[in-house]
Protein backbone atom coordinates (compact mmCIF):
# COMPACT_ATOMS: atom_id res chain seq x y z
CA UNK A 1 0.00 0.00 0.00
CA UNK A 2 3.08 2.36 0.93
CA UNK A 3 4.51 1.83 -2.31
CA UNK A 4 1.91 1.73 -4.66
CA UNK A 5 1.83 5.81 -3.04
CA UNK A 6 5.28 6.72 -3.35
CA UNK A 7 5.38 4.99 -7.13
CA UNK A 8 2.39 7.13 -7.80
CA UNK A 9 4.02 10.20 -6.25
CA UNK A 10 7.17 9.94 -7.91
CA UNK A 11 5.40 9.48 -11.39
CA UNK A 12 4.58 12.39 -13.67
CA UNK A 13 1.40 14.50 -13.04
CA UNK A 14 -1.21 13.70 -15.81
CA UNK A 15 -1.78 16.45 -18.12
CA UNK A 16 -5.61 17.29 -18.57
CA UNK A 17 -6.75 16.47 -22.20
CA UNK A 18 -5.45 18.38 -25.19
CA UNK A 19 -8.04 20.17 -27.18
CA UNK A 20 -7.84 17.96 -30.65
CA UNK A 21 -8.83 18.91 -34.19
CA UNK A 22 -9.01 16.97 -37.57
CA UNK A 23 -8.64 18.81 -40.47
CA UNK A 24 -7.31 19.06 -44.70
CA UNK A 25 -3.60 19.82 -45.41
CA UNK A 26 -3.80 23.22 -47.70
CA UNK A 27 -0.07 24.00 -47.49
CA UNK A 28 3.00 22.47 -46.50
CA UNK A 29 5.63 24.80 -48.18
CA UNK A 30 7.19 26.43 -45.16
CA UNK A 31 9.61 24.80 -43.12
CA UNK A 32 8.37 22.46 -40.20
CA UNK A 33 4.97 24.17 -40.45
CA UNK A 34 1.50 23.18 -42.32
CA UNK A 35 -1.53 24.92 -42.85
CA UNK A 36 -4.49 22.58 -41.98
CA UNK A 37 -7.86 23.87 -42.71
CA UNK A 38 -10.46 22.54 -40.36
CA UNK A 39 -14.36 22.49 -41.51
CA UNK A 40 -17.16 22.62 -39.30
CA UNK A 41 -21.23 22.34 -39.16
CA UNK A 42 -23.14 24.63 -37.25
CA UNK A 43 -26.98 24.75 -37.17
CA UNK A 44 -28.01 28.31 -37.46
CA UNK A 45 -30.31 29.58 -34.08
CA UNK A 46 -33.02 31.43 -35.60
CA UNK A 47 -33.10 29.69 -39.14
CA UNK A 48 -32.39 25.79 -38.30
CA UNK A 49 -30.32 25.63 -41.11
CA UNK A 50 -26.61 24.26 -41.73
CA UNK A 51 -24.17 26.35 -41.95
CA UNK A 52 -20.45 25.45 -42.78
CA UNK A 53 -17.50 27.59 -41.69
CA UNK A 54 -14.25 26.83 -42.64
CA UNK A 55 -11.04 28.23 -40.27
CA UNK A 56 -6.85 28.09 -40.79
CA UNK A 57 -4.45 26.62 -38.51
CA UNK A 58 -0.90 26.78 -38.53
CA UNK A 59 0.85 23.75 -37.07
CA UNK A 60 3.88 22.29 -36.31
CA UNK A 61 4.78 19.30 -38.35
CA UNK A 62 8.87 18.81 -37.15
CA UNK A 63 9.40 16.15 -39.70
CA UNK A 64 8.03 17.74 -42.72
CA UNK A 65 5.61 14.46 -43.10
CA UNK A 66 2.37 15.44 -44.18
CA UNK A 67 1.43 16.97 -47.62
CA UNK A 68 -1.64 19.05 -49.03
CA UNK A 69 -4.32 16.50 -49.08
CA UNK A 70 -3.74 14.84 -46.30
CA UNK A 71 -6.06 14.89 -43.24
CA UNK A 72 -4.35 15.25 -40.15
CA UNK A 73 -5.08 15.76 -36.95
CA UNK A 74 -3.84 18.31 -34.63
CA UNK A 75 -3.25 19.23 -30.80
CA UNK A 76 -3.00 22.07 -28.66
CA UNK A 77 -0.09 23.49 -27.25
CA UNK A 78 2.00 26.19 -26.36
CA UNK A 79 2.76 28.96 -28.20
CA UNK A 80 5.47 27.85 -30.89
CA UNK A 81 6.09 31.12 -33.15
CA UNK A 82 3.24 34.24 -34.19
CA UNK A 83 0.86 32.15 -35.90
CA UNK A 84 1.20 28.95 -34.62
CA UNK A 85 -0.10 27.04 -31.82
CA UNK A 86 -0.98 23.60 -32.90
CA UNK A 87 1.24 20.09 -33.43
CA UNK A 88 0.88 17.81 -35.61
CA UNK A 89 -0.67 14.69 -33.94
CA UNK A 90 -0.84 11.94 -36.33
CA UNK A 91 -1.91 11.98 -40.44
CA UNK A 92 -5.11 10.21 -40.52
CA UNK A 93 -5.24 9.39 -44.05
CA UNK A 94 -3.26 9.99 -47.23
CA UNK A 95 -4.01 11.90 -50.18
CA UNK A 96 -4.43 9.89 -53.18
CA UNK A 97 -3.86 12.45 -55.31
CA UNK A 98 -0.61 12.21 -57.26
CA UNK A 99 0.70 15.62 -57.76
Amino acid sequence: MASEAAASAAAPKERGARQELVGVVTSSKMNKTIVVKVARTVQHRKYLRVIRSNKKYYAHDERNEAKPGDTVRIVASRPLSKLKRWRLAEIVARSTRVA
